[in-house]
């Protein structure tokens, strides 16, 4: 199953645990072409993300002990390297922490994290991928997914799974949907302006083929409270949040748009217009003194949407 990705972030995507575009920011390869995924590159990448990310995941996560203030169980379905299940343990101090992604280099990393902060005791990793292994994920009160439900051919089937994976009273939190993210202004002094909508127009196009090409899809309209009514819970909040990094941007920051640019001139090199490839190129040349390497006008602007249902019966 997918982590945060990386997607151009309409429907949240960055390479994983936040982050890029459609293409897979975290949310990774999710078996797509996992085969062919080189994991310690994408779990640094993973994890540069969510660092930039940090303040919007950190809010994001501490917004949820309104719903769920002290869960004995937290788990981060399709964590990816495990990013973002650290602010979920600094969300929730008391929670045992559970990391469940189907790539065990990503886990890997997340234990190694773990051990260097010393949180072993209460952090735990399962190697599970959406559709096929829900029963592997632990029963838990609060359900973390990031940009993985997407990656599901069924949405709702699986929702109703992991609907069944909640113990009384605990909450599933759902981002999906949310802003595209921006990193250059309209016009950015050559070629021809309004770059980052067209690149946001490719990453649907994309999206669209990826969620067609899915085991078992179904078509579905992406109205999230409504998916995770049908899965038998209490849709009870809808939040966005914000990640507005304005020029200039840190070298961490710098170092994320690189690898973003790069990695969807890679991935739409057959969809994009030439001349739009050929601004790209220009943006990826460290020579040229307006590349993304050098100018001063960068940012990260996007807001990602958490969705809370709630299982209702003893306990809530």
């Amino acid at each position: 199953m997918g982590h945060q990705h990386t997607h151009g972030q309409s429907h949240g995507r960055t390479p994983g645990q936040g982050g890029p575009s459609h293409g897979h920011g975290h949310g990774h390869g999710h078996g797509h072409d996992g085969e062919d995924m080189d994991w310690a590159t994408m779990g640094a990448m993973l994890e540069r993300y969510a660092e930039i990310a940090a303040p919007m995941y950190g809010e994001a996560a501490a917004w949820l002990r309104t719903w769920v203030p002290e869960p004995g169980v937290v788990v981060d379905v399709g964590s990816g390297p495990g990013a973002i299940s650290f602010l979920l343990a600094d969300a929730f101090p008391k929670a045992r922490i559970v990391a469940a992604d189907p790539e065990e280099p990503l886990l890997e990393r997340a234990r190694d994290r773990a051990a260097r902060e010393g949180l072993t005791d209460r952090f735990d990793t399962v190697r599970a991928a959406l559709p096929d292994a829900i029963d592997d994920v632990p029963a838990a009160d609060l359900l973390w997914l990031c940009r993985s439900l997407h990656h599901v051919g069924d949405q709702g089937a699986a929702l109703n799974a992991l609907s069944d994976r909640l113990a009384p009273g605990g909450a599933i939190a759902l981002l999906e949907g949310g802003l595209g993210t921006r990193y250059l202004p309209r016009d950015i002094g050559f070629g021809r302006p309004g770059l980052l909508a067209r690149l946001e127009a490719t990453d649907e196009e994309w999206f669209t083929g990826m969620r067609a090409g899915l085991p078992g899809s179904k078509d579905a309209a992406e109205d999230w409270p409504a998916l995770l009514t049908g899965a038998g819970l209490r849709h009870v909040a809808t939040r966005s949040f914000l990640l507005d990094l304005p020029a200039p941007l840190s070298d961490t920051a710098r170092a994320h748009v690189l690898e973003e640019f790069t990695r969807r001139r890679a991935m739409h090199e057959e969809r994009v217009a030439p001349d739009d490839l050929a601004t790209i190129d220009r943006l990826l040349d460290e020579n040229d003194p307006q590349s993304l390497h050098h100018r001063p006008d960068l940012f990260v602007l996007t807001a990602q949407t958490v969705h809370v249902a709630v299982k209702d019966g003893v306990g809530a």
